[in-house]
């Protein structure tokens, strides 16, 4: 009973990882990256898709991404989906692909990303705790109903504590190769 406790909360915790990593690959570093506009809402014939799903984007050269889309006739609806969002960016458009310049990056906006980052992996780092607290009750719960013992309790709870401590230490490594890739220059 507690080994499918642990694997509930294993598998809730690499959850919160794997948002967490999806979340900082949005944001921008010195450097182009396609994670920066694949998730992009981009409204066509009435419908609402990510860009991923409408364009092949890619990567020409450090400061620049290509957006090249599967149907010629979405290039306008790319263009009001890019200017919309809050990148900064604007689009350039030669009638079949859509190049986005990425300016560099001043310190003042290194260090506002950084922040950014700081709150997305205290949330992350929440979301971990809020795991453990509900592994936690449903092992005392059990405790009461007599279906485990006092000593599985303790025991489940260091374990527990230990998996907490693991998902812990891997936010705290993602956040600080984040900091650092944004604050290189």
């Amino acid at each position: 009973m507690l080994r499918e406790l642990m694997q509930d909360a294993d598998g809730r915790m690499r959850g919160a990882i794997h948002s967490l990593e999806s979340d900082l690959a949005g944001y921008r570093t010195g450097r182009a990256s396609p994670q920066l506009v694949e998730k992009l809402p981009v409204e066509m014939y009435g419908q609402e898709m990510h860009l991923i799903q409408m364009a092949v984007i890619s990567v020409p050269e450090p400061q620049q991404l290509a957006i090249r889309p599967y149907d010629v006739n979405s290039i306008s609806a790319i263009e009001r989906a890019i200017l919309k969002s809050n990148l900064g960016l604007t689009p350039n458009n030669d009638g079949k692909i859509i190049r986005l310049n990425l300016p560099r990056l001043t310190e003042e906006r290194r260090r506002d990303l950084t922040r950014l980052v700081g709150r997305r992996v205290e949330e992350a780092k929440v979301a971990v705790r809020n795991v453990r607290r509900d592994i936690l009750n449903d092992m005392r719960d059990f405790e009461k109903e007599s279906l485990i013992t006092e000593d599985d309790l303790y025991r489940g709870q260091e374990d527990l504590q230990e998996l907490t401590d693991k998902y812990v230490k891997q936010i705290d490594e993602l956040a600080s190769q984040k900091e650092q890739e944004i604050m290189e220059v």
